[in-house]
């Protein structure tokens, strides 16, 4: 793909939708492949926060992506600002050479870097960067999206940090690929016109963007929610990916719409059915979906049922995690696929939130704080912070800032101190 054809939203976002699905190993091809157009580039390196084992990654020429080191991408990482791609000679594999670097941290993730490395181009157009910088955006969600088990090591507050990590992610990832799914649905349209269907993507794009940018990180969910606010919801959240395609979606909404229930079971529920929604639909050969809740005196129990080609095995929904964000909430999912006459899926949700102490002051901050909150424990200064975690100073103090405002103290002493006394640990940290 050339840059011109970058012009054709149905060929854009048959892109991002491929990035999206694109299995761990095949990102960086695949992010190669999208980008050929682009920037000319011998090899892709990138570093990331988010993977315990191995934080460097490459793709390319093996000459180079075998003997780039994670110190030189370190070091490379101090010159970029999250969303601010930067052009210019830096050391890799032992040598000077021009590289294209662009930052990610969605919410929840520890940061990921993409060094992009030319046959000795000069700097790409800023319209080529800013696409540069949107493709790495959605592969580092990916990325994240696909390591399950990637927890900052010496985490305090373990509950907290990972569910809400977790839980940031995953959703995140979904409302993504829904929002994929219904641009490609009005683009695709028989019904629609060209004209109208440009205005439809256009507005479902700039919903989706209002959406994103309403939901602030200091934004407080109430406890409880009745059952009709959050089947409501469930609908709306669903809508979007029926409106416009060639899918039929039904609802059956529950009895007693005034019971309240517990608020992180209804989101566990709205998010569960959505990535089910999802691969429903990426089996192909599915006109209707069905989605049902029933309120029981101690659980919430949904049914989702497609009229597919009855092949969807469970393993298809840990693609979306699924599974694993029911279990975090003591549930149960179960998938019965029977061949030629559809699948069901059948969720559990006992209606009682987790037992996390609220009271607790750190529960307040989101994971990215608490990396932060971690280092300020060990006395180390914004530079130190800013390198370890591969952000820059400002970014630094704007999280120090927040930090002192949420814990209610005047200074990074007593966010240490007051720390401490929550349970983080007070050793010899991992970054001097």
């Amino acid at each position: 793909m050339v840059y011109a054809d970058w012009g054709d939203p149905q060929r854009t976002l048959a892109v991002a939708k491929e990035l999206m699905r694109a299995p761990l190993k095949e990102i960086l091809p695949t992010l190669s492949a999208a980008m050929a157009g682009l920037v000319r580039h011998e090899a892709l390196v990138m570093l990331t926060g988010d993977c315990p084992k191995s934080a460097n990654w490459g793709h390319g020429d093996p000459v180079l992506t075998g003997d780039v080191t994670t110190a030189e991408l370190a070091t490379l990482a101090t010159h970029v600002d999250v969303g601010k791609p930067w052009f210019g000679g830096a050391c890799l594999a032992g040598s000077v050479r021009p590289v294209l670097a662009v930052a990610s941290a969605p919410p929840g993730s520890a940061g990921a870097l993409l060094a992009v490395v030319p046959p000795g181009e000069g700097e790409p157009e800023p319209e080529v960067l800013s696409l540069v910088q949107q493709l790495w955006d959605l592969a580092t969600a990916r990325v994240i999206d696909l390591l399950p088990g990637a927890v900052p090591v010496d985490m305090a507050a373990p509950w907290i940090a990972n569910s809400e990590r977790d839980r940031a992610v995953a959703d995140a990832a979904d409302a993504h690929a829904a929002t994929l799914t219904a641009l490609l649905g009005v683009l695709r349209s028989r019904t629609l016109e060209d004209g109208a269907a440009r205005r439809t993507a256009t507005d479902v794009a700039v919903a989706a963007l209002v959406e994103l940018r309403a939901t602030g990180e200091d934004e407080q969910p109430a406890p409880e929610e009745s059952v009709q606010d959050a089947f409501g919801r469930l609908s709306d959240m669903l809508s979007l990916l029926s409106r416009y395609g060639d899918v039929t979606l039904e609802y059956s909404a529950p009895g007693s719409p005034q019971r309240l229930i517990p608020s992180v079971i209804a989101r566990a529920a709205r998010t569960t059915a959505r990535g089910t929604v999802l691969t429903m639909l990426e089996q192909g050969g599915v006109d209707r979906i069905r989605v049902s809740w029933d309120i029981e005196d101690t659980e919430l129990r949904m049914v989702i049922r497609d009229d597919g080609p009855g092949t969807l095995a469970a393993e298809a929904l840990a693609v979306h995690r699924l599974t694993d964000r029911v279990v975090a909430l003591g549930g149960t999912l179960t998938v019965d696929a029977v061949p030629a006459w559809g699948t069901i899926v059948t969720v559990r949700l006992p209606l009682a939130a987790p037992d996390v102490p609220r009271s607790d002051p750190l529960s307040s901050l989101h994971p990215r704080e608490l990396d932060v909150l971690r280092h300020l424990v060990h006395g180390h200064r914004n530079r130190a912070i800013a390198e370890a975690l591969h952000i820059s100073e400002h970014t630094v103090k704007f999280h120090v800032g927040r930090i002192l405002k949420k814990l209610d103290v005047a200074s990074r002493g007593e966010a240490a101190a007051l720390a401490r006394a929550s349970g983080f640990p007070a050793g010899a940290s991992l970054v001097d």
